[in-house]
């Protein structure tokens, strides 16, 4: 089933489905959460959790994807739009879910916009965590290996306002709002520090109307990650005093939306979840996952930065999120619902 970011429709058919699946495996039914719009799925507890599994329903890719990508299982791998971000993530967390011992101490949210930064539903992920004894993140493993550091996310919106011209007339009376776009496009990288691995990326442009008018409006938006949130915060401001710099030069006026979105997880918070994650795949006769730190943010990050002991990348192993080959192990899925529901037993006291 097809689940666009924040789209709505897609989103609620699809919460039919799973609040079936997890009513019958928590024993009671969820909450509906609905923030401007955009539904969220929680299954609350009555008493502080001690554990929140977390994960996303929202995928990246666009309705009707899967008509040309349909779901399909073949030579031991599954294949879709979303299959490995994160569908696998959900059905790995329901499953390990079946049967547990002391499903009142379990808190469930499967959120709807996580793909396109979390902005409706990051105060209700903050609120559920923080009386969480600790949070498993169901986002894709990377190769097989836990995610115990991710770096913070910031984005931003430029918007450069000139004034149209004829571009054969009289061009010199327009104020090229295209020109002073490019001029950031070139400058902001220079704001990225490789050996502290912060990264300044402008992404998404557009300027113009038609060939023959100088550009009055122009749009950039730019994607940044550092492991640090000092790191984030000088890019932010930099990013800030560019803009009184060059507010108005050549005529054209610039306005910037955005900014710090996710703060990053670091490693410090979950080395006991890592120690408790491989002493389960010990206990299962299954290889002790590796770990790893990545550059994508998640939900996580905002749980960490609580100081709530967080582990992500539980979800099962594959590979291509966001891109045509993505796919899911499907042996993996059962292996790492085992280990999940091992550390849940140990997490809400089932089982020493």
């Amino acid at each position: 089933m097809e689940t666009p970011s924040s789209d709505a429709t897609r989103l609620d058919a699809v919460h039919d489905v799973v609040a079936g699946w997890g009513a019958e495996v928590l024993g009671r039914d969820p909450e509906r959460v609905v923030v401007d719009g955009v539904p969220h799925l929680l299954w609350r507890t009555e008493e502080a959790p001690a554990v929140l599994l977390l994960g996303h329903l929202d995928t990246v890719f666009a309705a009707g994807t899967i008509d040309r990508r349909p779901f399909r299982v073949a030579d031991g791998r599954a294949t879709g739009p979303g299959v490995f971000d994160m569908k696998a993530g959900v059905v790995t967390a329901l499953e390990a879910l079946d049967g547990v011992a002391r499903p009142e101490r379990v808190a469930l949210l499967l959120t709807g916009d996580e793909e396109v930064g979390s902005i409706t539903s990051r105060a209700l992920i903050e609120e559920v965590a923080r009386s969480a004894g600790a949070v498993l993140v169901l986002e894709p493993s990377l190769g097989g290996a836990l995610k115990v550091g991710r770096k913070g996310g910031s984005f931003y919106h430029l918007d450069f306002h000139g004034r149209a011209a004829h571009a054969g007339l009289e061009p010199e009376r327009g104020r090229n709002a295209l020109l002073e776009l490019a001029r950031w496009a070139l400058e902001l990288p220079a704001l990225a520090d490789p050996a502290r691995g912060t990264t300044v990326t402008p992404t998404v442009a557009s300027a113009g109307t038609t060939v023959n008018v100088v550009p009055d409006r122009a749009t950039l938006t730019v994607d940044v990650r550092a492991t640090t949130l000092a790191e984030q915060t000088r890019v932010d401001e930099a990013v800030r005093a560019m803009v009184a710099r060059h507010d108005g030069a050549d005529g054209v006026v610039v306005r910037v939306d955005g900014g710090i979105n996710r703060p990053p997880l670091e490693t410090s918070g979950s080395e006991a979840l890592v120690a408790l994650c491989r002493g389960e795949a010990r206990r299962l006769g299954l290889d002790e996952p590796e770990t790893a730190s990545v550059g994508g943010a998640s939900d996580g990050n905002f749980t960490a930065a609580l100081g709530i002991p967080t582990l992500d990348g539980l979800g099962p192993n594959g590979d291509g999120a966001h891109a045509e080959h993505e796919w899911v192990e499907v042996a993996s899925i059962a292996e790492r619902a085992a280990i999940v529901a091992g550390m849940v037993a140990v997490l809400t006291g089932a089982r020493e």
